[in-house]
């Protein structure tokens, strides 16, 4: 995995636990989901790109 694709990996993975965290103690957000959707599918959009 290249050194980009594994900090976006390692960002979203962060990112879905500060969000998880964020929920459990304050409640739902929706944006805040909505961000880490949008951030998930570029994700995998990158990986997807990088294996063809």
């Amino acid at each position: 995995m290249p050194g980009s694709m594994k900090t976006m990996g390692v960002l979203t993975v962060g990112a879905l636990v500060a969000v998880t965290a964020y929920t459990v103690a304050l409640g739902s957000n929706g944006w805040l989901w909505f961000g880490w959707v949008v951030l998930g599918l570029l994700t995998l959009g990158m990986a997807a790109s990088r294996g063809t």
